[in-house]
């Protein structure tokens, strides 16, 4: 007998003898047991069919195999530029440390929304909470020396927030060149009675004793002409004060900057901008002079709009959209800002847990009636002071612990503020 297989090429072929007796008493030949043969064409039948079940699973592993590897080679050929970008970006020099660069990166391609959520969520979960219990003792800043004699120049006391002050609460005292007198006044106080353990941080700069100058960094603004040493010039180190980070950058808001009469990033109508002439008379006004700063102005930043005006809080700080998008109004974070006081001295602040509207009361009960809000987020608030002892000696005043005391003194990433003590004739921003 021949068994074929269907749709092989393989037959199986049995055969038998045996024998039986016919009708006339003659031997034939008889069939074995149909059993066993049944077996045998079972298991050949099986062996075939598992044999093209591998064969089936094989060709599919293949096929996955090639999806998965032509799915890997397209999300390579996508991602291939964001990918040349980053490591571009994190291959140039720079004074952040990989973690804050690869934040920025992400902002600056497309990938602001992303930093948005991810910071949104975190501070909220890390924003403070509700009373607690009382600091007894207040940050050390300054020299700890009160002046022999108060003149009327000197800003009056920092009112307490709380009915019983801690010792040298809003108490001014001097700080950096001895020989700059009150040109530098540092304090700190404690900002709201619901949460007693936020201390803001505070200067004072005499605008007849001080000229302030605004220098570019590596890579804000974007599109400087002249970028110079990037850090305090060596050539003014000797009469040193003090220095602060600037404002936000050109991309979160288009805010301008001029240096010596050369445009750095366009001025933006209606933004708050820090002003500083050839007087050496500084102030912040919201800008409606288009583009361009002119010649006469010796320095002009921006950034958002004004927070102060006329000594009264701006009636739409409570707009989020306006006041930082990296984070949104509602969360408490470190923010810092500046102010112009009624008899035009500038007037620096720097406080963790701050939303835009605390900041700026800061500022107002600090004694400015003109402000407007400078850089937020932990790792950028810097006030740094130098007493020239033995050397420049920098000190920081604001206790951020993401930026070194010589911050400033070496190349940076962003643009900043130094305050020198004032020299005779007109005033300009000096690069050597």
């Amino acid at each position: 007998m021949v068994l074929s297989l269907p749709g092989t090429k393989i037959e199986v072929v049995i055969r038998w003898e045996a024998s039986w007796q016919a009708g006339d008493g003659s031997s034939l030949d008889a069939p074995p047991d149909v059993s066993e043969s049944s077996q045998a064409v079972s298991e050949t039948l099986a062996r075939l069919a598992a044999r093209r079940q591998e064969r089936r699973e094989a060709e599919a592993r293949r096929r996955r195999r090639r999806r998965r590897f032509g799915v890997l080679l397209a999300v390579v050929v996508l991602l291939s530029p964001a990918l040349y970008s980053y490591t571009a970006t994190m291959l140039q020099p720079s004074s952040l440390p990989l973690g804050v660069r690869s934040v920025e990166w992400l902002r600056n391609n497309h990938g602001n929304w992303l930093v948005d959520e991810t910071e949104h969520i975190y501070y909220s979960w890390k924003a403070p909470r509700k009373g607690g219990p009382q600091l007894k003792t207040l940050p050390a800043v300054g020299l700890g020396v009160k002046a022999r004699t108060r003149k009327a120049v000197w800003p009056p006391r920092i009112k307490p927030v709380f009915p019983h002050p801690l010792p040298g609460e809003g108490v001014w005292k001097r700080t950096g060149l001895t020989t700059g007198g009150r040109a530098v006044l540092v304090t700190t106080f404690r900002t709201e009675l619901a949460y007693p353990r936020i201390v803001a941080y505070v200067a004072w700069f005499d605008h007849k004793r001080t000229a302030l100058a605004f220098y570019p960094g590596r890579y804000e603004p974007p599109k400087a002409p002249v970028r110079g040493p990037m850090s305090v010039p060596y050539g003014q180190r000797w009469r040193l004060l003090a220095t602060f980070n600037g404002g936000f950058t050109y991309i979160d808001g288009h805010n301008g900057s001029s240096i010596n009469g050369l445009t750095y990033e366009p001025l933006k109508d209606g933004l708050a901008t820090l002003i500083g002439d050839r007087t050496g008379r500084i102030d912040i006004k919201t800008w409606i002079g288009g583009p361009n700063a002119g010649r006469g102005i010796v320095f002009a930043r921006q950034s958002l709009p004004p927070i102060i005006a006329n000594g009264r809080l701006n009636p739409t700080l409570n707009d989020s959209s306006q006041w930082g998008l990296t984070l949104g109004n509602a969360v408490r974070v470190w923010r810092t800002g500046v102010g112009i006081d009624r008899r035009g001295n500038l007037i620096y602040a720097a406080a963790n847990d701050q939303t835009v509207v605390t900041l700026a009361r800061i500022l107002q009960r600090a004694g400015a009636v003109r402000a407007m809000q400078f850089d937020i987020n932990p790792e950028w608030p810097t006030l740094i002071t130098y007493s020239h002892k033995g050397s420049l000696g920098p000190t920081k005043v604001v206790p951020n612990v993401m930026q070194p005391a010589t911050r400033y003194l070496v190349p940076d990433d962003r643009d900043f503020f130094a305050v020198y003590r004032r020299l005779p004739g007109t005033i300009s921003v000096p690069f050597k």
